[in-house]
Order: C-alpha cells, then sequence, then structure tokens
C-alpha cells in the first residue's frame, strides 16, 4: 500500500506530523487529505475516460480528403471541357 514504506518510517512520520500540526488540527488535515485525494482520483479517472473517448474516434486522413478533392476537381474540369463547346 505504501510501497517501500515500512511499519517504522510511517510511525517516525505520523509522530512528526502531529508534533507539526497538533491533536486538535488532526482532523481537519485528514478531511482535507481525503478531499484532495477524491479530486485527484477523479480528475486522473476524468482523464482516462477522455482519452479512451479521443482514442476510439475514427481518424480522418486529411491527405486523403484532399485527394478525393482533387480527383473531384479534376473530374469537373475534365467533364466541363468535353461538355464545352470548342
Amino acid at each position: 500500500m505504501f510501497g517501500k514504506i515500512g511499519m517504522g518510517e510511517l510511525l517516525v512520520v505520523l509522530v512528526i506530523i502531529l508534533l507539526i500540526f497538533g491533536p486538535s488540527k488532526l482532523p481537519a488535515l485528514a478531511k482535507s487529505l481525503g478531499q484532495s485525494l477524491r479530486e485527484f482520483r477523479k480528475g486522473t479517472q476524468d482523464l482516462t475516460n477522455s482519452l479512451e473517448t479521443f482514442a476510439d474516434e475514427p481518424v480522418v486522413n486529411t491527405t486523403t480528403l484532399d485527394q478525393t478533392k482533387s480527383v473531384s476537381t479534376t473530374a469537373e474540369t475534365a467533364s466541363a471541357s468535353v461538355n464545352s463547346p470548342s
């Protein structure tokens, strides 16, 4: 859960936090930390969802669109030159 932090190190960190903030501020500090973690998780989940949505959208190849327009223009020009009186 805490990676490579052992119980001894965790206990030392908690005692230091208790000495710095005092027992009266610990509940508010824990509440603030919990809210921050919840917002962080929500943000990462939203980012993941939007990236998945973006990955699922089809990619339009601009080269193909340009070639299609070029062929259409060439066909229209050829048709106009064939149909126009000389």
